[in-house]
């Protein structure tokens, strides 16, 4: 029996073993990077030796997360990139089995020194290759990154998410942002190069827009056809400001990196699943949307810090109510 809005306390391969086939709407998390902390805990995700063994250990589990996802399930992966040879990662933490498996050379010759790993690249291959239908490669774009201190390359300012379903058909809530300003000047101007999403183009319609006013009107009226009233589709490159947590000292991704997954890919009261649960951002996002979570986590320190972060949200959910 599985209990809902919990977290699982233990290795996520092994706590993913006992939960039932087909019994989570969706999977919305982000996974140690390769070599880049080390957070303590013995044979974690993330200390392994080499890269393939890392992708391997990887992918074994989300061939765990396949099965307990239901048919019209997504899965959403956020995953960093490193530098190889250096020991420290693109963020300089040294982890300490990093810096002692390259001291005694067990880190093998995989890749030339300073070479970027491709690591977010080879996990969706590895994705597609054991039968994940890959839909999305999303960049997230982050204007506050931190500034780096090398002189021979650009500073990277993205990471990866990829957006993976299990069948061709499955659950998506289409989300939509603010028109391009010249597209809606074109669609008030009833030029053809307006186009739709699903391949329609305007209609010519002699008028001038301010912004968006009475375009919901004359869209649903049929004058004008070529911006959809609510926005266009969402884009797959997202600004996201990087936000501190003063209760970790790891890496937490925004609640607005989870929105967006979360409420395009499951459905209201749906149960949304987080095998690298951390600081528990998967299950706030999910909680305010009127859904449930599940999370595991392998490190005590940071169960306990979730639990604090969802009695919180929860005790401002029964005062405030849910986000619309």
């Amino acid at each position: 029996m599985i209990e809902l809005n919990n977290i699982y306390s233990g290795d996520c391969l092994e706590v993913l073993k006992t939960l039932p086939d087909e019994s989570v709407d969706c999977v919305m998390t982000s996974p140690p990077y390769w070599a880049l902390r080390n957070y303590g805990i013995i044979g974690e995700i993330g200390s392994e030796q080499t890269i393939q063994e890392y992708i391997t250990n990887l992918c074994n589990i989300f061939d765990e997360v396949k099965r307990v996802l239901k048919k019209e399930g997504t899965c959403w992966v956020n995953l960093g990139d490193t530098y190889y040879g250096s020991g420290t990662g693109k963020h300089g933490y040294a982890p300490e089995n990093m810096a002692t498996m390259k001291s005694k050379g067990t880190l093998g010759d995989e890749l030339v020194s300073k070479s970027l790993c491709q690591i977010p690249s080879r996990f969706a291959i590895e994705m597609s290759n054991r039968g994940w239908i890959l839909r999305n490669e999303i960049i997230w774009h982050k204007p506050n990154a931190m500034p780096s201190s090398v002189k021979d390359r650009f500073t990277v300012d993205f990471e990866k998410m990829f957006f993976f379903t299990k069948n061709k058909k499955y659950y998506f809530e289409t989300q939509r942002e603010p028109h391009n300003p010249d597209s809606i000047k074109r669609a008030a101007r009833g030029r053809t190069s307006a186009k739709l999403d699903d391949g329609q183009y305007s209609t010519s319609y002699k008028s001038k827009y301010v912004g968006y006013d009475n375009l919901k009107e004359d869209f649903e009226s049929g004058k004008l056809r070529g911006v959809h009233p609510e926005g266009r589709n969402k884009r797959t490159v997202w600004k996201i400001s990087t936000k501190g947590f003063k209760d970790a000292h790891f890496a937490v991704y925004p609640e607005e990196l989870c929105y967006t997954p979360i409420k395009a890919g499951c459905p209201e009261g749906g149960v949304v699943l987080d095998p690298f649960f951390g600081a528990g951002t998967t299950g706030v996002v999910a909680l305010k949307q009127k859904k449930h979570f599940i999370g595991i986590e392998l490190n005590e320190k940071y169960i306990k810090i979730a639990w604090n972060r969802i009695i919180d949200i929860s005790k401002e959910i029964i005062k405030n109510g849910y986000e619309e």
